[in-house]
């Protein structure tokens, strides 16, 4: 009799090992997904098409909060942690409700979910959500482009819509934003490349996704999502570490991983950091992986009008994940705001609605800033409706996208831009020239 085996997600990493370790796999039979981090995925089907001929009617998705009895229900042999950017003592938390229900408890590690490019890849990975991939990675691909390099990024999945029709993204312009319908977490994460005129893979099939990909590029370029490892075995691999977080780097699953695995680490924000956090994480990063290369970066802030945030009374619009799930307090908005002289940051949890105000609920640690959560059209909808009840003389926006385009604001909106910016030898760009130069 085959293994019965659940796999706990948040459609990201669950996917995957699914479909290159279990979906073709007699040995095992998936009764269950699980999800959580990401709001209204639970309920759903894995659908048929993408499970394969041993799934004719697809697996069921349920909350997470059902695991105990799901083990029971459908005696489980193997219970599948798949999903990022939760501390080691979580991870340990879920093994011992596995293991009391009577099933075991797997992680599943690069062996046996990685798969192999016919193309050079450069992985770009995090030990914490919010610690600079998305500018690394626009470093990284800038730089191989100057190379003369043909570059394709390929975006850890983020697939919270229809799934089938979600099995194999391409986005090279707008308009692709707007036919898959993405959140606005997908949208951040895709616009910033498509402004530089490069085209971006996702999905949920990322077997295909690759195949595809290595027919328009030189090199791909892996954007991880959360502090997930690759899914793509990388030539380079690269891990950006945050100095604002010290000792997240050795605490965290599986940001641990990358960082043990790295060829190169940065050491990123270490313009806003206390100089002892970064010699911190430094050590931290030379226990685990002394052969790593580490840099370190900042990440200096732009503003379309500096001067326009002088004594306003500013609402601050943050990164969403970066302070949800990441827990983090506060991101480049609320630097930009105080640097430049803002009169008063405006608290919205008084005027926040819905799926915005249970955000606020869920994670307390969060301050007078609101998360850009968007993980769907009715969610959207509520940021919209939060932000324009909040009474504010300024909207300073530090997500990647310009929010103008998908929502009506009524107050001006001044955006925060940041890039990643080396200091010191050598540099980013030496080590990717080094290895992909010729």
């Amino acid at each position: 009799m085959p293994k019965q085996v659940i796999i706990m997600g948040a459609a990201g990493r669950d996917f995957h090992n699914f479909n290159v370790y279990f979906r073709d796999n007699p040995d095992y039979q998936v009764v269950a997904f699980t999800a959580t981090q990401i709001p209204n995925i639970e309920g759903r089907r894995y659908p048929p098409e993408l499970a394969g001929p041993l799934y004719p009617e697809g697996i069921p998705i349920y909350p997470e909060e059902e695991l105990p009895d799901l083990i029971r229900r459908y005696q489980v042999d193997q219970v599948v942690f798949a999903y990022s950017d939760v501390s080691h003592e979580y991870v340990m938390h879920k093994a011992s409700q596995a293991l009391v229900a009577g099933a075991d408890f797997r992680l599943m590690g690069i062996g046996t979910t990685m798969l192999s490019s016919r193309k050079p890849v450069v992985a770009v990975c995090a030990v914490r959500t919010g610690s600079g991939k998305s500018q690394t990675t626009r470093y990284v691909a800038d730089a191989l482009r100057r190379m003369g390099k043909k570059v394709v990024v390929v975006r850890h999945p983020m697939p919270y819509g229809d799934l089938v029709t979600q099995t194999v993204q391409r986005f090279a312009t707008y308009e692709d934003l707007d036919r898959y319908r993405c959140t606005i977490e997908e949208r951040e994460e895709y616009e910033p490349h498509i402004e530089r005129g490069m085209v971006v893979y996702a999905g949920v099939d990322y077997e295909r996704i690759l195949r595809q990909a290595e027919e328009e590029a030189d090199i791909i370029v892996w954007d991880g999502g959360n502090n997930d490892f690759p899914f793509f075995r990388p030539d380079l691999y690269i891990v950006v570490a945050d100095p604002h977080r010290p000792g997240h780097e050795v605490r965290y699953h599986p940001g641990e991983v990358n960082l043990r695995a790295a060829d190169v680490v940065v050491i990123n924000k270490v313009d806003t950091a206390d100089p002892g956090n970064v010699a911190y994480v430094r050590q931290n990063v030379y226990e685990v992986n002394p052969h790593a290369i580490v840099l370190e970066a900042a990440s200096p802030i732009f503003l379309q009008d500096p001067d326009a945030v002088h004594g306003k009374r500013v609402l601050v619009i943050e990164d969403g994940p970066t302070l949800t799930h990441g827990e983090m307090a506060y991101g480049a908005g609320v630097v930009a705001a105080r640097r430049f002289g803002a009169a008063e940051l405006v608290d919205p949890r008084p005027y926040a609605v819905r799926s915005i105000a249970e955000t606020f609920q869920k994670y307390p640690h969060i301050g007078p800033l609101l998360p850009a959560m968007g993980y769907g059209e009715e969610q959207i909808r509520d940021l919209e409706e939060t932000i324009n009840a909040t009474p504010c003389d300024l909207v300073l926006a530090a997500t990647p996208i310009d929010i103008r385009r998908l929502l009506k604001v009524r107050y001006p909106v001044d955006r925060v831009r940041y890039e990643l910016q080396v200091i010191g030898q050598p540099t980013l760009e030496e080590i990717l020239a080094r290895r992909f130069g010729g």
